[in-house]
């Protein structure tokens, strides 16, 4: 069994289950419905999309809500969370508007273009006392689960090395991500800000030392970082424990396959390792290294996309207030700031 990567909150029971609604219902906001609805502890109320076919197709999967036009139209029907998953510029305003009318936040990745801006939404659900969640969903396949175990365990010893790589063969395909102003950057905004959470999160958020990055655009050191985003970056992150983290990612690059994606832990009794499989996506192994020997943790199937969202949705029926796990969003924002330089 997946185990639940929350802390434990002051908590408080409600027999009414808690109205959600969806700002942005795209692909992935449709996923993530499916998820919460599947949990069977939510009830949706409310849709809105810019798209009116998209809010219509969304609203097939909960025939009941209502198809709005806004966010505020969501909050004017007294809803308990809303589910934000529209272009990254929007995503901290959008968040503290909704903590600020005391509704609870799941909200894509990023939570924020700078720190200042992932910041200023876990104040705000700080001062609201409503949880507060964004969807960094590879913490919750059964592999990294597997590993962050063992690491609290202390079996690998010390952790002093940690590889983690994200390529994606196509980047994204709309506009927006492009502009540095909507996007706040590019692969690092889009694919670093995982690797950063899952060495953070795996070793129990340990303080950063220096942070160094070194970022590309079609092939040559990126320029102007006010009008084009990178799309290939390295960097280093050095933690107060010793441990050096180095990441890689990238769009577009010319690798064989649709996606690389790694997160690899040496200690110093022994290595754990996420790879996924064929260049998919979705599908996962999870491996334990000793010397040249190895031990398979996990394989697909592993129906993980959803768990973060289903985890934010079981919590806020379980009457869960803010977490200051939140607070760890506002480390990882600092190392992307860092590794842009800014």
């Amino acid at each position: 069994m997946v185990r639940q990567a929350v802390l434990k909150t002051n908590s408080e029971t409600s027999l009414a289950r808690p109205r959600i609604g969806f700002l942005g219902v795209g692909w992935i906001g449709r996923h993530r419905m499916q998820a919460i609805l599947g949990t069977g502890a939510t009830e949706v109320v409310a849709i809105a999309d810019p798209s009116p076919e998209t809010a219509a197709e969304a609203g097939k999967l909960a025939p009941d809500a209502q198809l709005v036009s806004s966010l505020d139209d969501i909050l004017a029907l007294g809803v308990d969370g809303v589910v934000i998953a529209t272009p990254s510029a929007m995503h901290a305003e959008q968040s503290i508007q909704a903590l600020e009318r005391g509704v609870a936040v799941f909200c894509q990745k990023p939570l924020g273009r700078t720190a200042a801006e992932v910041e200023s939404v876990v104040d705000a659900a700080r001062r609201a006392d409503r949880l507060l969640s964004v969807d960094l969903s590879y913490r919750f396949t059964e592999g990294m689960q597997r590993i962050r175990d063992i690491i609290d365990s202390g079996e690998l010893g010390h952790i002093y090395a940690v590889d983690l790589v994200f390529h994606n063969a196509y980047g994204p395909d709309k506009p927006w991500f492009y502009d540095p102003a909507l996007s706040g950057g590019g692969c690092v905004m889009d694919l670093g800000v995982h690797l950063v959470d899952l060495a953070l999160w795996t070793l129990n958020n340990p303080g950063i030392g220096s942070v160094t990055g070194k970022l590309f655009a079609g092939g040559a050191p990126l320029k102007d970082s006010a009008s084009q985003v990178e799309d290939y970056a390295v960097a280093t992150v050095e933690l107060e424990t010793g441990t050096v983290v180095q990441l890689a990612c990238s769009w577009r690059l010319q690798a064989g396959c649709d996606a690389i994606i790694s997160a690899t832990f040496y200690g110093t009794q022994g290595g754990l390792s996420l790879r996924n499989v064929n260049g998919s996506f979705y599908d996962f192994t999870a491996e334990r290294y000793w010397g040249t020997s190895r031990e398979t943790l996990t394989v697909p199937p592993d129906e993980w996309g959803g768990r973060a969202a289903a985890d934010w949705a079981s919590r806020l029926a379980a009457g869960e207030r803010f977490d200051p796990a939140a607070e760890q969003l506002v480390d990882v924002a600092k190392v992307l700031d860092r590794i842009y330089g800014r």
